[in-house]
C-alpha cells in the first residue's frame, strides 16, 4: 500500500494517521472530562493537524528526500537525455519512487550491455592489430632479405638477382593487397562507400566473371559452369561492381579450394522479391568448427594452399560487408571432402 507513493499520497497518509490520533486522543480526554471540548472545536482539531503535518511532511520529503531523488535523475538523464535536460522539469505529482527504480535499473542494464560491447570491442581489437601485424610481417621479413642478400653482393649474380628481384616485387604486390583490402573493408564499414544502385542483368554479370577467371579455373583444370535450369536470365537492383568483387572473390576460391579436375557452379533462385545465388564447389570443404569464422578478417580455414595463392584472408570479410551494405545476407554451408556452397540474396529489380 505504501510502496512507491507520491510525496503528496505518502504526506496525506501521515497527515491522517496524526490527525485521527490527535481526534481520539480529544474524544478520549471529553469522554473522562480531562477537560471540556465540543465536538465541533474536536472536528477544527482534526483539520488543523491535518492540514499542519500534511503540509509539514510534504516540505520534508520535497526538499530533503525527492531532492537527493533529483540528483540520481540528474545523473541519470545526463546520460540519456540531451543536454538541455534539468531536473527540476521532474512533476513532484507523479510515482517518482517507482520511476526512480525503473530507471536506475534500466540504466545499470544498459551499462552492462556498454561494458560489455567495450569488452567484445576490446578484444576484437586486440586480435585484429595481431593479425594484422601477423599478415604484414611475413611479406616485410620476405622483402627484407631478399634486399639484404642482394645488398650483400647477390646484385652482381646473374644467376639469383632478378629472381630476388621478382620474388621481392610479389612479395609488394602482397602488401599492396592487404592494405587495398584493409581500405575497402573500413569505407564498408564506416560508411564512406557510396553504392551505386542500379539495375542489371546478374547472369550477364557472372559470364564477365566467369571469362575473367577462366585461365585461372584452366591452369587447375576446372570447369566453370551453371547449375542445371539456372540458365535463366534475372534483373537484379545493386551495385554492380560491388557484386562482380563479390563474384570474382566467391568465384576465385572455389577455384583455389576446389579438387582438380573439379566443377564450379553457380545458380540462380526466383524468392519472390529477391534472388538468392549460390556459388558451389566440389573441394575440400570446410571444417564444421571453421565454418562460422569463414567471413572473419584474416581467416585461413587452409592457411598454407592461400598463402601460395596469395590470398590477403580479407577477401570473405569484404564479401560480407559489401552484401550487409546492400541490406541483404549472405551464408555458406559446406561438407568436407564434398565442397563448399556460399548463397547470398539481391534485390530484385
Amino acid at each position: 500500500m505504501f510502496k512507491n507513493q507520491t510525496p503528496q499520497q505518502l504526506s496525506a497518509y501521515i497527515a491522517a494517521t496524526s490527525a485521527l490520533l490527535m481526534a481520539a486522543l480529544a474524544v478520549l480526554c471529553r469522554e473522562f472530562r480531562v477537560f471540556n471540548i465540543s465536538w465541533g472545536s474536536i472536528g477544527l482539531l482534526l483539520l488543523s493537524v491535518f492540514t499542519v503535518v500534511f503540509l509539514a511532511n510534504f516540505q520534508f520529503i520535497r526538499y530533503y528526500i525527492f531532492r537527493r531523488i533529483k540528483l540520481i535523475y540528474k545523473i541519470i538523464h545526463r546520460h540519456k537525455l540531451p543536454s538541455d535536460f534539468k531536473a527540476d522539469k521532474l512533476d513532484m505529482s507523479k510515482n517518482i519512487l517507482a520511476n526512480v527504480e525503473r530507471e536506475v535499473d534500466e540504466w545499470a542494464e544498459q551499462n552492462d550491455r556498454d561494458i560489455e560491447e567495450l569488452e567484445r570491442l576490446a578484444t576484437y581489437r586486440r586480435r585484429f592489430i595481431g593479425d594484422v601485424s601477423h599478415e604484414l610481417k611475413t611479406p616485410i621479413f620476405n622483402i627484407q632479405g631478399f634486399i639484404h642478400t642482394l645488398l650483400d653482393g647477390a646484385i652482381h649474380d646473374p644467376q639469383v638477382n632478378m629472381q630476388y628481384l621478382q620474388r621481392a616485387a610479389k612479395n609488394v604486390d602482397r602488401l599492396q593487397a592487404i592494405v587495398e583490402d584493409l581500405e575497402t573493408i573500413n569505407k564498408l564499414e564506416s560508411g564512406q562507400m557510396i553504392l551505386d544502385l542500379r539495375e542489371f542483368d546478374i547472369h550477364d554479370l557472372t559470364d564477365e566473371v566467369y571469362a575473367d577467371l577462366e585461365m585461372r579455373a584452366r591452369e587447375r583444370n576446372i570447369r566453370l559452369t551453371y547449375k542445371e535450369g539456372a540458365h535463366q536470365h534475372f534483373r537484379v537492383r545493386a551495385d554492380k561492381e560491388s557484386i562482380r568483387q563479390v563474384l570474382i572473390n566467391l568465384v576465385h576460391n572455389s577455384i583455389k579450394y576446389g579438387k582438380e579436375g573439379g566443377v564450379t557452379k553457380i545458380s540462380f533462385y526466383d524468392a519472390e522479391s529477391y534472388i538468392l545465388v549460390e556459388v558451389s564447389d566440389n573441394g575440400i570443404g570446410i571444417d564444421p568448427e571453421h565454418l562460422k569464422h569463414v567471413f572473419d578478417r584474416f581467416f585461413r580455414a587452409d592457411k598454407h594452399r592461400s598463402r601460395e595463392a596469395g590470398g590477403t584472408g580479407l577477401g570473405l570479410s569484404i564479401v560480407k560487408h559489401i552484401i550487409e551494405a546492400h541490406k541483404q545476407t549472405i551464408n555458406v554451408r559446406s561438407t568436407q571432402g564434398q565442397g563448399s556452397t556460399f548463397g547470398f540474396t539481391l534485390e530484385k529489380a
